[in-house]
Parts: structure tokens; sequence; C-alpha cells
């Protein structure tokens, strides 16, 4: 194995990457509330994204598979067959998808992943500073050939063919200060850090009651999350960006997407979709073979350019 130059942003990479060291860190869970110890490590290719809770009795290791996805309630928990869980991985997930990392071990000692500021881009400073390896294995891509939808009422997600990966979102709340957004993209690994990876996760005000008596958002602050009443965002920092809320549902959807295993070659289609429906397209995409393959990428296969579009398009 050799040290890796900095990934390319117009060509998927044809070798597989893991980091070149550990990346540790601690946090709080944003739902649980416990404060958790965590390192991201070096992992064998073909290994893919391995997570192991190290305080368990029994087996705590989970693959980070869609198929492993046990719950979608506010956040993406993945599980195995001896009921171990680890919840939130969604933005760990989308950061190391987003950055090309293909095989590493997540060890953590508790249930769920730190929630850090709410965003990818705490974990995607861990990773540039642990740096990234070229592994001598070749690296292989979902490649969409016909479309898969799902639906739920008016919700829908769906992957169709493209020549790159693509990925376009319309989200739709009554709070005047979100409202309708949309967001449509190329993505690679200069618009994710750029356009995508600094969005905080968000909820409401009049939901924060709720949600603590049945054990969700213990964990939740202003330092961790955009927190909206009505027309008004009670940060005092206000937000990032007047669409930071669509680009972090972008986030969420790469991160439910980093569950397949490997890169795609399609375009992401979500309208008011959220982590359910993300593991359903996964799921069912996965159930029929015929609408994809697994391409393995050539040095030479250079993709075009994948600049962002203007944030608030959308096909």
């Amino acid at each position: 194995m050799s040290a890796s130059p900095p990934l390319s942003q117009r060509a998927l990479q044809s070798e597989q990457h893991t980091l070149a060291g550990p990346a540790v860190f601690a946090g709080v869970g944003l739902h649980t509330g416990q404060r958790v110890r965590a390192a991201i490590l070096p992992a064998p290719a073909d290994t893919g994204i391995l997570f192991l809770r190290t305080v368990v009795e029994g087996d705590g290791r989970i693959e980070a598979r869609a198929e492993n996805v046990v719950s979608t309630r506010l956040s993406t928990v993945i599980g195995n067959a001896h009921g171990v869980t680890i919840a939130t991985v969604e933005h760990l997930m989308a950061a190391l998808y987003g950055l090309g990392v293909d095989n590493a071990l997540v060890e953590l000692d508790g249930p769920e992943a730190p929630i850090m500021d709410g965003s990818a881009a705490p974990f995607v400073s861990l990773i540039d500073r642990a740096g990234r390896r070229r592994q001598d294995a070749p690296r292989q891509a979902i490649e969409i050939l016909r479309p898969v939808e799902v639906c739920d009422g008016d919700k829908r997600a769906a992957l169709v063919p493209a020549r790159r990966f693509e990925i376009a979102v319309e989200i739709d709340f009554e709070a005047s200060a979100i409202g309708r957004q949309r967001l449509d993209m190329a993505l690679d690994e200069h618009a994710f850090r750029t356009v995508l990876a600094g969005s905080r996760t968000f909820g409401f005000l009049h939901e924060v009651e709720a949600l603590r008596s049945v054990g969700l958002a213990r964990g939740g602050s202003l330092e961790n999350a955009i927190v909206v009443d009505g027309d008004s965002v009670l940060n005092p920092e206000g937000l990032k960006h007047p669409d930071e809320f669509v680009r972090h549902k972008a986030v969420d959807a790469i991160g439910d997407l980093a569950a397949l295993g490997h890169p795609l070659i399609g375009r992401y289609e979500g309208h008011l979709a959220g982590h359910a429906l993300n593991n359903a397209l996964a799921r069912a995409l996965l159930a029929q073979p015929g609408a994809w393959r697994l391409k393995v990428l050539s040095p030479a296969a250079v993709l075009p350019d994948a600049m962002a579009r203007r944030p608030g398009a959308f096909a």
C-alpha cells in the first residue's frame, strides 16, 4: 500500500482507500445524550465500513449495510443478529462516502455515534487529519441501469441512470423558517466538502419535550442542531446558508445510500424523503439485480466535472 495523493475531483478512484492512521474523537449522542468515545481506524481492502461496539456482551460487530438498518426513526440505526445496535451513523457514513473512504473500522464504547456539531464537517476534518491511503485492490461502483422507485403517499425516492452521481432533493415544511427548498447537484469530493458537509441537522422546538419523553433528543442543543420555532431559527448564529435544511437532507441521503457498500453512478431523487424511504430505496435496488451492475473502475475512467448546480435548482 502507498500513500495516496489528494483524491481527484473529476474521477471516481479506481483503487480502494482506507485511512492512513487512526482518527480518535468523543462526543454526546443526539438522542441518548450519552458521552461516547470513538475511533475511525484503517481496515483491509474489501472490508467496507464496519462498526464495533466495544463495551457489550457478545459480538459487537455491525456491517454498515442497508440490510442491517433496524430503525429509521429520526436517525439511521444499524444492528446485528445479537441485538447490538448503533444509532445516528448517517453523518459519519456520509463523510466516509464523500471523501472516498471504502474501508474503515469504527469503534465506539456507546450506543450512538457522537453528533459533534450536527453536520458531517467534523468527520471530514477527522479523516483529513488521519489521512487516506490507497489500497492495492480495485474499486467497484454500483451503476444504475434502470429506474428504481419507492413511494409513501406523496413522498418519493428514486435512483435513475446517470453518467455520474447526482443528487436532487426537495423538502417542504409548514414552518415558514424552512418552507419549500430544492437542491440539485452532481456530487464529487469538492462539492461534498464545499456545499454539503457543513450543513447541520435540525428539529422543531414544539417536538423537543415529546421526543425526550420517549428517550430521544436527550443530547440535542443549539450547539449541535438547528432549532426551529415557526418562522424563527433559535440559534444565535443563525443559518450557514438560507437552504441549510435541504443541504442537510442531502447529507442524510448520501449517508443512507452509503450503506449500499459502493460508490454510485446514477441519480438520486428524493421528494419529501427521509431515512425510512432512503433505506427502502436501497433495499429495493438490491432486490432488483437487473436494475444495476457492479462496474470495476478503470484508472482512465474520468467522469465529467461534477460542478454543483445552483442549490435552488431542481429538475
